[in-house]
């Protein structure tokens, strides 16, 4: 692997969460700068500071809420496999978000306009709501295409698995059915993992994540469906959602609950529930008894 390219993702990953803050709140100050001069130049019989007002208030709102929309994302993501299930849960939570928008809005506006020592009047909700409502439809969908965008790219250029697949001609060069390498494809890059050399595995969503020397490279499948292709010499479910390498795993530390705590030997944890501990006891014992 590319050590630069390893050392710059780690680098951002370990700074994403302020990163990402930085990157919506970077993204509203411009576009309420944008709208606001365009609004003043839109309303000029209008005092020069409300249009401002409008914007600020509308954008804040916006950005309050941008946790929200990710949150919505995370449940039902956006994917190209899961759009269509998707959509509806989607199209449902522009209703609440532009009900909370344009109540947050409006109640900021009041304030800033009582703070000036003038009215505010917003009109009569029936038509100004429905205007509203268009333009926060259109800013949700927007919010949830820039975060799969971000997410593509994220995917990219940390790397994502796939499984090598047979050739069109001839034998495969290994078996399909339990590969000894997997693709990784990042930008611009292509490189092989050897499967003896992925620590652990963990599902995320729809995808199967290969912990391999720090990095986490995605694999779009189930683990049922990776639970056929692993070598199970060397690899142990120890919770719906783990496999561990034997060849990694360091120390098992068994807790009150039943359950076990793993310890591997690049100082990750991994939990082991009490319905794999048997299995993974008298496995670690062959492996140890082989070894």
């Amino acid at each position: 692997m590319p050590p630069t390219a390893s050392l710059d993702y780690r680098d951002f990953h370990r700074w994403r969460k302020p990163a990402e803050i930085a990157f919506w709140v970077l993204l509203a100050l411009l576009n309420t700068v944008f709208n606001s001069m365009v609004a003043q130049i839109d309303h000029a019989t209008t005092a020069p500071w409300e249009p401002w007002v409008w914007e600020w208030t509308s954008s804040l709102m916006i950005l309050a809420l941008v946790p929200a929309i990710l949150a919505v994302e995370r449940r039902w993501p956006f994917r190209f496999d899961t759009w269509r299930q998707s959509l509806p849960w989607h199209l449902l939570a522009t209703v609440p978000f532009s009900l909370v928008h344009v109540t947050g809005m409006v109640a900021l506006r009041v304030l800033a306009y009582r703070l000036a020592g003038i009215h505010y009047d917003f009109g009569r909700w029936e038509p100004g709501f429905g205007y509203e409502y268009l333009k926060d439809f259109r800013s949700y969908f927007l919010i949830i295409a820039l975060i799969c965008l971000s997410r593509l790219w994220l995917v990219r250029w940390q790397g994502e698995a796939r499984l090598l697949a047979a050739p069109d001609e001839g034998p495969p060069v290994e078996p399909v059915e339990r590969p000894e390498r997997f693709l990784v494809r990042k930008v611009g890059k292509e490189f092989l993992v050897n499967a003896r050399e992925i620590e652990w595995l963990q599902a995320a969503g729809n995808y199967v994540n290969l912990h391999v020397r720090g990095r986490d490279y995605p694999l779009r499948t189930t683990m049922a469906a990776i639970e056929d292709r692993l070598d199970p010499i060397r690899f142990v479910r120890v919770h719906r959602s783990y496999f561990v390498n034997l060849d990694y795993l360091a120390e098992i530390e068994p807790l009150d609950t039943g359950d076990a705590r793993l310890k591997l030997r690049d100082g990750a944890t991994v939990p082991c529930s009490r319905r794999y501990r048997a299995q993974l006891r008298e496995r670690s014992g062959e492996a140890a008894a082989t070894a």
